[in-house]
């Protein structure tokens, strides 16, 4: 099945996923709007927004959860809650789409990704319960710090190609964290882990994060597995786009069952972000990506700051 057709039939099992819940929280979420205001209008605007978040998301380099749920809960009428559950549904989407290939072309590892995923999605479940549970201004002023934090990540962390690793550690050679693959020049790159516990530590953190704030992980995963653990980077980010099939799979239920996931909101996002995406892999062959990323820093920060300065009233 072709890429594209693919990643259509994921934003249609997604959809119809999330259609399960009532349309009657959208209105009520937009309720301070004029009345003169079609109903329409709100998930029209949201499809435009997430085509261009889509397009930007591909050529900085990180996921769309990351950009979207401080973006949105920022500048849309809609209750965080809402937000973080349409987030996870959309980092979702692209983690199933993009799973299968990765997995053929044994860019993503199974040894690594399954112990990282019984720990992370674990956590996710139980920040989802606590975010739901905590009162909205203060989830937006943790989202708010959580977001500027991300963004000084990406401005600081230099990801290595190919890590130096030594002897592995008695954990990672027990659970099997090693591998091979195969480079295009016909290469055959061997890897194994080391730091192997704080790094597992350092997973129960971002699953928590990840549940909680419904940003994915894909912003978090990379630099531990490559930088800390020393996975190569082509297995640090194929395996970390596999683990959000699960890692987000876990904290969505939850948002699904308290009733977070409205379709009039999670249909356009997974749609035009999807869309966008395509988009962005043919900007990507033109345009200046460290540019971009640059930019996307400058807009995270400033979407940080504005999730503080609504979390504290201000």
């Amino acid at each position: 099945m072709g890429g594209w057709r693919r990643w259509l039939l994921v934003a249609g099992v997604v959809a119809a996923w999330a259609a399960t819940q009532g349309a009657e929280c959208f209105a009520a979420e937009c309720a301070e709007t004029p009345a003169s205001t079609p109903w329409w209008l709100w998930p029209l605007v949201l499809f435009f927004f997430c085509l261009m978040l889509g397009v930007i998301a591909v050529l900085a380099g990180v996921g769309g959860g990351v950009l979207y749920v401080p973006l949105v809960s920022g500048f849309f009428p809609f209750h965080l809650d809402f937000v973080r559950g349409a987030g996870l549904l959309v980092a979702l989407a692209g983690a199933l789409a993009a799973g299968p290939g990765l997995l053929r072309r044994n860019l993503a590892s199974l040894r690594l990704a399954l112990p990282v995923a019984v720990i992370a999605s674990s956590c996710a479940i139980l920040g989802a319960f606590v975010g739901l549970a905590l009162p909205t201004n203060v989830v937006q002023i943790c989202l708010g710090g959580t977001i500027v934090f991300i963004a000084i990540l990406l401005l600081a962390s230099k990801n290595v190609e190919r890590p130096q690793v030594g002897a592995q550690d008695p954990i990672g050679m027990a659970l099997g964290m090693s591998g091979a693959y195969q480079e295009y020049t016909g290469e055959l790159v061997e890897w194994k882990t080391h730091r192997t516990l704080p790094g597992l530590f350092l997973f129960i953190i971002i699953g928590v994060m990840a549940g909680m704030f419904g940003l994915g992980a894909g912003w978090a995963n990379v630099p531990v597995l490559n930088l800390l653990m020393g996975v190569p980077l082509k297995i640090a980010v194929g395996t970390s786009k596999f683990l959000l099939s699960i890692t987000d799979t876990s904290a969505a239920w939850v948002y699904l069952n308290q009733g977070c996931v409205i379709p009039l909101m999670a249909i356009p996002s997974i749609v035009g972000l999807m869309l966008g995406s395509f988009v962005g892999v043919r900007i990507l062959a033109i345009a200046k990506p460290k540019m971009i990323r640059y930019l996307v820093i400058g807009v995270l920060l400033f979407a940080g700051l504005r999730s503080l300065w609504k979390g504290l009233g201000l």
